[in-house]
């Protein structure tokens, strides 16, 4: 595997006549002039470079880069001479986009009616207003000129999430969009939605984000779900039967290009997924991270570690202890990033995602009175019990495939098959909700695992899109304790938009993730600054804001200290 990987790495970078190869990928993906700039960090986000635009074609970049390194030692230039150069060629990123404001947005969308604090509907207003500062629209010279962007051309206008994230991203999109709707902003959900079928179209599966050198990873598959919340919204038929083929075209992707087989103790196999892409070299947005990271490696185990770091931000866990195996195979959550090994991890949250989609196309496919197939959703149901499912904990936990064992580690995203419905005994239900209960202590959010790294996606961050998961899949039971999981999911819901709203109290702002260990603290480590914006987190925000309105309670608020009698009314009006 070790030697196919490389091989397969290398020609992926090479290109080797791959029809996937972008306009622009010698200057934005590969090549001396991408590895001098980022090498010589002319910027503080390596991302910068990647997203300018060019003046000339590529081919006169590059042939110009080739002419001015011919006349320095060992063509390399100084750190004034590559400025210079970049001066020459490169126009600031932003030229991409033109001005836009969402025409379907309102003033007063009727949710706000349903939020009792006087804070949080105010505060839940000016979430609402974010939406128009992250509106953007693709440059029609974009689809004219594709070769002097990093941009992907997008038909549609789009929310993007914010701060260094101009562009569009995969998952991000799903909680956006969720938000979308709540305020009333269809028009926009569905020209989103119709942008990610269009890339589907164009690549058989939708990127990571809107630019060429996301071209070869792509993120947890939330298109089908997207679909069926803008279908619920508005029960438009015909879009739904539009949207159908082009949501089976990415589910084969996925069940052709990141399947597994996984043995449980009995001997059965079972059809999985997990994440996996094969192509090596530097991440472009993060090339001097990458490069310094995989020093004093063998050029093939260099390959492999720049695939396995593709693959976890393919997983949108960049970076996480979760991914972290040792030498011996070892689940090694105390490693460091040289330890990623995201492909040998089979997950539980891409499955549990993945059978929910399996269910929704399913109904979609009775929905238009075609035959609707459940075998791939039963397989699924039994391979995540099978596989997963741990009766002593209590929880679902990832499979590591070099050890053949499960991680035991907590992850929200341990507990993904309660929000996505995926098991068929009611004990597990109860069970898991338990298992919650344990890490409840806290007083911001459920931490993204219990170990400080200094990843992003570790301790002590928490991540909007993992606390909606939670209490949705808490607050919904499928089959058993009705009470107990309201109890479970109220709490969540009233300490993580708590936080937020301290936090925007403090810095007037969202941020992409916050500290659970701080009061309305943003969160940080990893690869980059905390990003403002923040687009999913306003559409969580957005979310349980309608969801609990009646009963969440502001600390600037006077219902503040009733929070305990507000949570004991509920429960009796619950019981009775």
């Amino acid at each position: 595997r070790y030697v196919l990987a490389t091989v397969l790495c290398v020609l992926a970078e090479l290109g080797s006549g791959h029809s996937w190869i972008a306009p622009g990928f010698q200057v934005y993906c590969t090549g001396e002039l991408l590895k001098q700039v980022q090498m010589a960090k002319l910027f503080t986000d390596d991302k910068y470079f990647v997203d300018m635009k060019l003046c000339v074609s590529p081919e006169e970049v590059v042939s110009a880069f080739q002419n001015w390194t011919r006349l320095v030692p060992d063509a390399a230039l100084s750190y004034n001479q590559l400025q210079e150069f970049v001066n020459l060629y490169f126009d600031a990123p932003g030229q991409e986009f033109e001005p836009w404001m969402p025409d379907d947005w309102q003033a007063e969308p009727p949710f706000l009616k349903k939020i009792v604090d006087p804070a949080f509907r105010l505060w839940a207003s000016e979430l609402h207003a974010l939406w128009k500062s992250l509106g953007r629209k693709v440059r029609l010279d974009v689809k004219m000129h594709p070769e002097l962007y990093s941009q992907i051309y997008t038909p549609h206008p789009l929310i993007v999430p914010g701060g260094r994230f101009r562009e569009l991203y995969y998952w991000d999109s799903y909680w956006i969009i969720k938000g979308l709707l709540l305020s009333g902003m269809q028009k926009t959900t569905m020209g989103m939605i119709e942008n990610f079928l269009y890339l589907v179209e164009r690549y058989g599966f939708v990127p990571n984000g809107g630019r060429v050198y996301y071209e070869r990873r792509t993120q947890p598959p939330f298109l089908t779900l997207m679909v069926d919340s803008y279908y619920q919204a508005t029960l438009d038929i015909d879009f739904l039967r539009k949207a159908l083929p082009v949501l089976e075209k990415e589910y084969t992707f996925w069940m052709t290009n990141r399947s597994v087989e996984v043995m449980d103790t009995t001997g059965t196999s079972h059809a999985l997924n997990h994440y996996k892409v094969e192509a090596g070299g530097p991440r472009p947005e993060s090339y001097s991270d990458d490069m310094e990271l995989a020093m004093g490696m063998q050029e093939g185990a260099q390959q492999i570690l720049w695939a396995e770091l593709k693959s976890g931000a393919e997983s949108g866990w960049d970076f996480s202890s979760r991914w972290f195996i040792d030498s011996a195979g070892h689940n090694f959550p105390k490693g460091t990033l040289k330890d990623t090994k995201t492909s040998f991890v089979v997950p539980v949250d891409l499955n549990a995602l993945l059978c929910r989609c399996e269910r929704t196309l399913a109904t979609f496919n009775e929905i238009l009175s075609k035959r609707s197939a459940l075998v791939s959703l039963q397989r699924r149901m039994q391979a995540v019990e099978a596989i997963f499912w741990d009766g002593s904990q209590g929880s679902w936990f990832d499979f590591n495939q070099q050890s053949m064992t499960t991680n035991k580690a907590f992850y929200p995203s341990n507990l993904a098959p309660l929000w996505a419905k995926c098991y068929s005994k009611a004990s597990f239900e109860e069970q898991a909700l338990r298992y919650l209960q344990v890490i409840l202590k806290y007083g911001n959010g459920v931490p993204t695992s219990m170990v400080q790294t200094g990843q992003q996606w570790d301790f002590p961050n928490a991540w909007p899109p993992l606390q909606q998961m939670l209490i949705e899949g808490g607050y919904v039971p499928a089959i058993a304790g009705f009470l107990f999981c309201q109890q479970i999911a109220g709490e969540l819901a009233q300490k993580w938009v708590k936080a937020n709203w301290m936090a925007y109290k403090e810095y007037k702002a969202m941020f992409e993730k916050y500290d659970m260990t701080g009061n309305g603290k943003p969160g940080g480590g990893g690869e980059y600054e905390v990003q403002l914006g923040f687009g999913w987190t306003n559409g969580v925000a957005l979310q349980l804001l309608e969801q609990f309105g009646d009963r969440l309670v502001s600390a600037a608020s006077p219902m503040a200290t009733c929070v305990g009698a507000w949570l004991i009314l509920f429960v009796l009006l619950s019981v009775f």
